[in-house]
């Protein structure tokens, strides 16, 4: 068994973004071509100040024309049942058919690492998994040789804390979205730590389009999660339309 750490790595990027960006912005508020707009040779700040303005305003499809793509490894296959929920991306996740996990790979959650009761209840639970999925695997192959159908079925004993790794592409429109939910203080734990990993390189790849990007409140500046709201904005207060 091994516990593993969390690991985001971007891949890939689309490297004329602001340039893509901003001709899509002025294509939908000019008669010219975006054929003819597209320069890599105008000064940023005029690319950037128009892109400013444009998603200021919530015209966000601009930025669907730009995407990004993630290496994330030491996360749960609990984390990666939620990731997939957003569906307008590509995802190529680590397959438990192909890959033996006979030295099992765990995620530990903070709160059960921090009581030690709860870790070593953890431990003998891991154990026990790894020693099952092998012994099964074993069972399942005659030869002793592990075949695919060995570890396809074997793999129902793996628990969610086992570590996968997933590769995932998603245009910036639908990041945006995704950093408003899973940077939120409310978002599980794990795919919030992923999430604002991922942030901080988007930031990094592309800081004009991701510059106000993470959680709702940040965005917003309000919290529209109501009394589940954490206190670091201020709630915003329906008032009743009677």
């Amino acid at each position: 068994m091994e516990e593993k750490k969390l690991r985001v790595k971007l891949l890939s990027y689309t490297k004329n973004a602001l340039d893509l960006v901003y001709s899509a912005c002025r294509q939908c508020y000019s008669n010219q071509s975006a054929a003819d707009v597209f320069s890599a040779d105008l000064p940023l700040e005029k690319k950037a100040k128009l892109i400013r303005k444009v998603l200021s305003s919530g015209h966000m499809s601009p930025i669907e024309h730009v995407s990004l793509s993630f290496a994330v490894e030491g996360i749960s296959r609990a984390c990666s049942h939620q990731l997939v929920r957003h569906r307008i991306a590509s995802y190529s996740q680590q397959s438990q058919r192909y890959v033996a996990l006979s030295d099992l790979p765990y995620i530990v959650p903070p709160s059960i690492k921090s009581n030690k009761e709860a870790m070593r209840a953890f431990l003998e639970a891991m154990d026990s998994a790894e020693k099952a999925y092998n012994k099964i695997a074993k069972l399942l192959s005659p030869d002793r040789k592990l075949t695919e159908k060995a570890k396809e079925d074997a793999r129902f004993i793996l628990p969610n804390a086992c570590e996968t790794k997933i590769v995932l592409t998603m245009n910036a429109r639908e990041l945006m979205h995704f950093f408003s939910i899973r940077c939120c203080s409310r978002a599980q734990w794990e795919i919030r730590a992923m999430a604002n990993e991922m942030l901080r390189l988007a930031k990094e790849a592309m800081p004009v389009i991701f510059e106000k990007a993470g959680a709702k409140c940040e965005q917003l500046g309000y919290c529209p999660e109501g009394e589940f709201s954490c206190g670091r904005y201020p709630v915003l207060e329906l008032k009743n339309r009677g």
